[in-house]
């Protein structure tokens, strides 16, 4: 309980890590958020600078525009403050939107200003003693009007010579108003902005979460994990290739088996093609079929290969490769086959002992003692028979013990097995030849058997003949034959006649047969079948004492 109790406190205590919406959505708000308050600095000074120099050249303007007036240079030369000048500056002061249009004469007198009572008096403010030299700028002062922003042009009459000048404001509230105006459709555009980027950040964050089916990074971490843990721990070879047959990815018994075959062992990245020229994942990818238990050859080396297309909304985006060592496949299979006929050779025998247990019982129970000691008899001269038959020609004591068997579940599906007199094998085989044989013998007889099922007269017929250093192993039976139809087909992986998860049999035994440098030869019509395997006992021999 205290460990259940220790948990939940470290569970409360370590958070899961924030949502993938949350967190593009809160990184793609900070992004727009410092982007724009960068971009509002740069625009508001550069806004700012350029309103101002607006300001400034609007004022340059309108001075350079009045002291080119015909109307300013004539009162300045009369030396008359007339009715005339005022009403024009007030009128320039009043389309412009000025705070004030003043003419003053060379020595600084004022010839006009918005307040009549100032006209007469001298200019003020301390900033247009230059203007009276003949220099024309901008200042920035305090008047009588309040402080503003001020361009000053020099007035020459037509010989060039300075009569006065001319002084155009405009309020610094005025100007302020402006920049202010400027920054807020800054922030409201930055606003607008950071709107659009939460906005955009959570669309981009759903429509990522769905193209990653939903998971959080998190899961996705720790599937990527348990794929690469899982893929590294199976036993079988795995390898993947891209749509352009690039290889990505490759577990460690893969690469054991390319190692063994002498490949490199770095094969992340490469062609497929160029790495296994004679791979077939690029026929998987143009047709988008799967092939499944295919044999193939790495440098002498056989292997059992499946191979799948990778496909993603119904395009084939590459293809993965799961491969055995075909040697590995065929002694466990051929393990389970030899296994399957012992337990089932016994299992005949058990069934056949029983059943003359049980005769042997009744006969006792009825008292039929002089009855009894003949069936015993009889059972114990037939038992000794067969095995002196085979023991005397079968010196292999796993191929004679498997061929008692045998001729036990022959009896019990009421079929006569018979083997020839003249069969011998002479010498103990090793117990990898001796399993190779039992697979060859073992299958052909129970083919037979299953084969005679309809048949009236039911006889197996088995010949173990050597000849000039071959091993002949002949098998016929008296059943219907074979269709010619199928005389081909028999021997594919899979194909049987007699239901679903069916027709290995004689499959492992024609891989038995190559393995031992045979052929096959087969013979059929509607009295029977005729199977003649031969083999090359010298090179059995060969390897025998090989191996001894």
């Amino acid at each position: 309980m205290s460990a259940i109790i220790l948990n939940r406190k470290w569970g409360d205590v370590v958070k899961r890590p924030f949502k993938l919406s949350v967190i593009i959505t809160l990184f793609g708000c900070i992004v727009v958020l410092l982007s724009l308050l960068v971009t509002d600095l740069l625009i508001s000074n550069t806004t700012s600078e350029r309103i101002r120099d607006n300001q400034e050249e609007k004022a340059q303007i309108v001075s350079r525009t009045v002291a080119k007036s015909e109307i300013v240079k004539a009162s300045l030369l009369q030396k008359e403050k007339t009715e005339a000048i005022q009403a024009y500056t007030q009128e320039v002061q009043t389309i412009t939107e000025m705070m004030f249009v003043v003419v003053m004469d060379i020595e600084g007198i004022r010839y006009t200003h918005p307040n009549p009572e100032m006209i007469g008096e001298y200019f003020k403010g301390g900033d247009e003693k230059a203007v009276l030299q003949g220099e024309e700028y901008v200042s920035v002062s305090e008047g009588t009007l309040g402080d503003s922003l001020r361009s000053f042009t020099p007035i020459y009459d037509d010989n060039g010579n300075q009569i006065g000048a001319v002084a155009v404001g405009i309020s610094l509230d005025n100007v302020e108003f402006a920049l202010s105006q400027g920054h807020q459709n800054i922030m409201k555009g930055s606003l607008l902005g950071i709107i659009v980027g939460i906005i955009g950040a959570f669309l981009l964050a759903k429509y990522i979460k769905r193209m990653l089916f939903g998971l959080e990074p998190y899961q996705i971490s720790k599937l990527l994990e348990e794929r690469s843990t899982m893929l590294q721990s199976v036993h079988e070879g795995i390898l993947a290739v891209d749509d352009d047959l690039r290889i990505t990815l490759v577990n460690k018994s893969a690469l054991h088996l390319f190692k063994k075959a002498g490949l490199s062992d770095q094969p992340i990245g490469m062609k497929i093609t160029d790495y296994m020229p004679n791979t077939k994942l690029d026929r998987v990818i143009e047709t988008g079929e799967s092939e499944r238990n295919e044999e193939q050859t790495l440098n002498g080396i056989s292997i059992l290969t499946n191979r799948e297309p990778l496909i993603v909304n119904n395009k084939v985006v590459g293809a993965i490769s799961t491969f055995r060592d075909k040697t590995e496949v065929n002694q466990l299979a051929k393990q389970l086959t030899g296994v399957r006929t012992y337990v089932e050779a016994l299992r005949a025998q058990s069934h056949e002992f029983m059943n003359r247990l049980h005769v042997i019982l009744g006969m006792v129970q009825m008292g039929a003692y002089d009855e009894l000691l003949p069936f015993i008899r009889k059972i114990i001269d037939m038992n000794n028979q067969e095995a002196a038959v085979i023991t005397k020609t079968i010196k292999d004591p796993v191929l004679a013990g498997f061929l008692i068997g045998k001729m036990s579940y022959a009896r019990e599906r009421n079929v006569t097995f018979k083997i020839s007199n003249d069969s011998r094998i002479d010498e103990a085989l090793s117990l990898e030849t001796s399993q190779e044989l039992i697979t060859i013998i073992g299958n052909l007889v129970d083919n037979a058997i299953e084969a005679l099922t309809t048949s009236e007269e039911k006889k197996i017929t088995l010949q173990l003949k050597k000849n000039h250093g071959k091993l002949s192993i002949i098998v016929s039976d008296s059943g219907p034959g074979i269709s010619a139809e199928n005389t081909e087909k028999i021997f594919k992986k899979g194909f049987s006649t007699k239901g679903s998860n069916r027709g290995f049999g004689l499959y492992l035994m024609n891989q038995s047969i190559e393995k031992l440098n045979g052929e096959l030869k087969m013979s059929t019509n509607k009295r029977g079948t005729t199977f003649n395997v031969v083999l090359d006992y010298a090179a059995m021999r060969d390897g025998m004492q090989d191996g001894d």
